[in-house]
């Protein structure tokens, strides 16, 4: 999801910054929601194990650059279901800022585009999970089917917005359309994986009891919606 240098350049890159900007709003709203449900230490603490679960992932698993991108093993809905909308927000955002700046500077000046790229899809995962995850559900007894709808959602809002700013920047040329679609076609391979990492972090979690249900996760991880 790392957009590569110079495919959105010039005066184009100013709409990454309204974008970034809005993204930042869905980011407060969650974080918000995150205070009022469980409170503001709780958010801090899940927000510092997000962002270095998030600097490990870019940093440690693999990533390979295809076609206008890199692909990587975000692992956003597991993020999401462990620890919250609001945490994973701030993780993803804060990871991405703390792996630019520490491993690849070339990668800043695309912030605002990767950032949105990121975060626009999980707001959509959390409003999906409100949908098709019943109140009586805790999260560590989601089925494979629901993993696999949040997963999806998560990457492929990734690959759209990709796309998005492929397209903006480099137009609709034969060459620009042929790399979106290899990155595509890659990132299935991690639509198919990530539901399965899901479950097993969350019967992990569910073996686990003592050392889960503590204000480090989120409180829907072992109980149903209050």
């Amino acid at each position: 999801m790392h957009i590569e240098p110079g495919i959105v350049d010039g005066a184009k890159i100013v709409l990454s910054y309204g974008t970034a900007a809005a993204s930042f709003g869905l980011l407060g709203k969650m974080a918000l929601d995150t205070v009022r449900k469980s409170g503001v230490l709780s958010l801090a603490v899940r927000s510092v194990i997000t962002t270095v679960a998030v600097f490990c992932f870019f940093e440690i698993l693999p990533h390979y650059p295809v076609g206008v991108s890199e692909v990587h093993f975000i692992l956003g809905s597991t993020l999401f279901l462990m620890f919250g909308a609001g945490p994973a927000a701030i993780g993803l955002a804060a990871g991405l800022l703390l792996q630019g700046a520490l491993f690849a500077p070339f990668d800043l000046p695309q912030y605002g585009i990767n950032v949105t790229t990121l975060l626009v899809p999980l707001w959509a995962v959390s409003m999906l999970a409100n949908r098709i995850i019943p109140e009586k559900t805790a999260y560590v007894d989601v089925s494979y089917v629901q993993a696999l709808a949040l997963s999806t959602t998560f990457q492929a809002g990734i690959v759209g917005w990709v796309a998005f700013w492929a397209f903006y920047g480099q137009g609709f040329g034969a060459e620009n359309m042929a790399s979106v679609g290899s990155f595509g076609v890659a990132y299935m391979l991690v639509i198919l994986g990530e539901p399965l990492a899901d479950l097993a972090v969350l019967a992990a979690a569910k073996t686990l009891v003592p050392l889960t249900r503590n204000l480090a996760f989120d409180s829907r991880l072992h109980d149903a919606a209050a």
